[in-house]
């Protein structure tokens, strides 16, 4: 039969758009909010980062008479209002990868790759959603953190305006942002949830503890640019003597995610899904 003869009914009429980065967008945000897990592992995350400073605030403010004077001279009231972005980092930089190799430990990376067969879109769909979606809630969660933690600590407490106080604040959603993308990134470079998990903790949480048992001159010249140490001087208003400056450290972190997400797409184009 020709192709002429070829009934109609036989002809698909479904008008198919091509992809585009703001559709592979769309099905990344898709696939974040959709799943429970995901909203719970983020929860745990800006809820610490939100309440926990309030608590420490607390305790602190009714312990005070009892305190030692060296260490109320040390107390720094921003920082205990902002007590919980250690927890805060771990939650999403386990959310972080856990979004790409999930994927991968159901298969379904497969049909994502189908679906988007030049893949890179891929890698810059899943971080681009995941960091502005972490930087949003994080970014709510220190303010409401930092009020919460200084009305707890009554006449201890510092207003916003204080000396580094704002910068501390935003600060920390941008770092927990930057975390967020390296765990996207590796997430793709090693696809293995344990893996990714056991990865970003050792770079941010181990690796600065490793540093300490090595020479000073290591420790002096090398400790500043660690990851985790470098990123946390754009929040951190006690830095230890040699850190980084603020901005500059947080440049020296964002390179840090550059660096991994250059590595997920050349890793994602040579791989086999």
């Amino acid at each position: 039969m020709s192709a002429d003869a070829v009934p109609g009914r036989y002809v698909s009429r479904l008008a198919v758009d091509p992809v585009s980065q703001r559709s592979v967008i769309t099905s990344e945000w898709l696939k974040l909010t959709t799943l429970k897990s995901s909203w719970i592992t983020m929860a745990v995350g800006v809820g610490s980062l939100a309440l926990l400073g309030g608590v420490i605030g607390f305790f602190t403010n009714r312990a005070w008479d009892q305190t030692r004077p060296a260490r109320q001279a040390a107390f720094e009231p921003v920082a205990a209002s902002l007590g919980g972005v250690r927890f805060a980092e771990l939650a999403i930089g386990v959310l972080g990868v856990l979004f790409v190799t999930g994927e991968y430990g159901t298969g379904m990376i497969r049909s994502s790759l189908t679906a988007v067969p030049r893949r890179l879109p891929v890698v810059w769909a899943k971080a681009l959603v995941f960091g502005v979606t972490t930087l949003v809630l994080t970014e709510i969660a220190s303010f409401v953190g930092f009020f919460i933690g200084q009305a707890a600590l009554g006449t201890h407490s510092v207003a916003l305006s204080s000396d580094g106080a704002l910068r501390a604040v935003i600060g920390t959603g941008l770092y927990l942002t930057v975390v967020a993308v390296i765990g996207v990134a590796l997430g793709f470079i090693i696809r293995s949830t344990a893996g990714g998990i056991a990865a970003l903790v050792g770079i941010l949480l181990v690796l600065p503890g490793v540093f300490l048992i090595l020479p000073q001159s290591w420790q002096d010249d090398l400790g500043p640019y660690l990851p985790s140490t470098a990123g946390s001087a754009v929040y951190d208003l006690r830095p230890a003597p040699g850190s980084l400056d603020p901005w500059p450290g947080f440049t020296v972190f964002c390179l840090y995610a550059i660096v991994g997400l250059v590595a997920a797409a050349f890793v994602l184009n040579r791989r086999d899904a």
